[in-house]
C-alpha cells in the first residue's frame, strides 16, 4: 500500500515546497498563491491576481492537484447536512460532513484516519477497522472543500470527530490545526479535537500553544462497562483519563466536553447518570448526550426519547450542564458514529454523483 510520503496534494505542500514549484517567479508570488489556497480557499486556476500564464501553469502542476476525489454527495431531507464520500490517491475512502445551523453557524466534521483502530463496537467506523492515517493536506482539504461549498455562509467551526481517532494521528492532526488557525484564520476557540481517551495525546495537547477545545468520547463512567464499550480504556482507565483531563483544564482553561452515546439498557440507567455526574462535576465538564444512532454492525437500539430526557434531568439535578444533541444527518448515515465510507448503501435522500 502507498505510504503517506506518496501524498502530495496542494494542501500537503509547505511554503518551501511552493517556493520550489514557483522557482523563477518573484518571491511575492509564493505568498500570493499560499494566501489564495488558505485565506481565499480558491483553486489555483481561479487566482485572478496572478498572470494568466502562471495560472495556466499552476493548473497543470501535479503537486497542486487536489487530494480528495469526490465520489458521492448526500444531502439530508432538511437540506441542513451534507456528507461527502472522497476517494484518496491510494483508493481508500473517507467521509466529511458539513452542518448548517439556524443561527447562521456552519460546522464541518472532518476525518483524520481512513477507518479506525479503536474498535468501539457501536461505531460504524470502528466496525470497519483501520486502513491508514490521513496526511495533513488530506485533513485540511476537507475543510477547504466545505468552505467553498458553504459560501456565502461561513464555516465557523471545525470538529475533528469524523472517521478515526485524531490523537492516534497526532502530528498530522496538529499540523492541520496550525494551518487552519494560522493560515485559514479559524480561531482556536472554534476548533475541537475529539478523543476516546488517548491519555498521552491529551497530555501533549496540554503542552501546545493553541487552546483548542477537547471532547472526550466517554460513554461509560465505570471501568468495567467502559472496557466493553471503548476497548482503549483497558490501556488508559478512567482514573488516568480523568487526571489527564484535569491537567488539560489547568493548562488551557477551556471547557471540556464529555460525549455520551445513550444505549438502551446499557449506559442509560440512573446509576450511570450518577457515576457520570461524579466524574463531570469536578471537571466542570459539559455533557453531550447522543441517542445511539443505528449502525449495521450493532443491533442494540438507542435510548427512547422519554428516558433520554430523564437521564438529562438526573444530570442537571446533580449540577451537571447537559444537553441532548439533535440527530442530524441520520437519513444519510452522517450522524455521530455512522461514518463508514460505503458507497454501496443508498438511502431515500438526495444521493448523487459528486462533481
Amino acid at each position: 500500500m502507498p505510504t503517506l510520503d506518496d501524498v502530495a496534494g496542494r494542501y500537503d505542500l509547505t511554503p518551501d515546497d511552493l517556493a520550489r514549484l514557483l522557482a523563477g517567479e518573484p518571491a511575492f508570488r509564493v505568498r500570493q498563491v499560499w494566501d489564495g489556497l488558505y485565506r481565499r480557499v480558491a483553486d489555483p486556476a481561479d487566482l485572478t491576481d496572478l498572470p494568466a500564464a502562471l495560472r495556466a501553469r499552476l493548473a497543470t502542476e501535479p503537486e497542486l492537484a487536489p487530494s480528495l476525489h469526490p465520489e458521492l454527495e448526500s444531502v439530508s431531507d432538511a437540506g441542513d447536512t451534507v456528507k461527502w464520500l472522497w476517494s484518496l490517491h491510494d483508493g481508500t475512502r473517507v467521509e466529511t460532513v458539513l452542518m448548517h445551523y439556524r443561527d447562521g453557524r456552519s460546522t464541518v466534521c472532518v476525518s483524520t484516519q481512513a477507518g479506525c483502530a479503536m474498535a468501539c463496537g457501536f461505531c460504524a467506523t470502528g466496525q470497519a477497522g483501520f486502513e491508514r492515517n490521513l496526511s495533513t493536506g488530506e485533513i485540511v482539504e476537507q475543510v477547504a472543500r466545505a468552505i467553498r461549498t458553504a459560501r456565502p455562509r461561513r464555516v465557523s467551526n471545525v470538529v475533528f470527530m469524523g472517521m478515526g481517532e485524531p490523537l492516534a494521528n497526532y502530528d498530522r492532526v496538529w499540523e492541520a490545526v496550525r494551518r487552519l488557525h494560522d493560515d485559514v484564520g479559524i480561531s482556536a476557540r472554534h476548533l475541537t479535537i475529539s478523543t476516546v481517551g488517548i491519555v498521552p495525546g491529551i497530555r501533549r495537547l496540554a503542552g501546545e500553544d493553541l487552546p483548542v477545545n477537547l471532547a472526550v468520547s466517554l460513554h461509560a463512567a465505570d471501568d468495567t462497562l467502559r472496557d466493553e464499550l471503548v476497548p482503549i480504556n483497558r490501556r488508559y482507565p478512567l482514573a488516568a483519563l480523568v487526571a489527564a483531563c484535569h491537567d488539560y483544564l489547568d493548562a488551557k482553561g477551556r471547557r471540556l466536553s464529555f460525549e455520551w452515546a445513550l444505549i438502551d439498557g446499557v449506559n442509560d440507567r440512573p446509576a450511570d447518570a450518577r457515576r457520570l455526574a461524579a466524574l463531570a462535576r469536578p471537571l466542570g465538564a459539559h455533557v453531550n448526550l447522543i441517542p445511539l444512532n443505528p449502525t449495521p454492525g450493532y443491533l442494540t437500539r438507542g435510548t427512547p426519547p422519554e428516558r433520554v430526557r430523564a437521564f438529562r434531568e438526573t444530570l442537571t439535578g446533580l449540577g451537571v450542564n447537559a444537553t441532548v444533541r439533535r440527530n442530524r444527518g441520520t437519513d444519510i448515515d452522517a450522524a455521530c458514529g455512522q461514518l463508514r465510507a460505503s458507497a454501496t448503501v443508498a438511502s431515500p435522500v438526495t444521493l448523487r454523483q459528486a462533481d
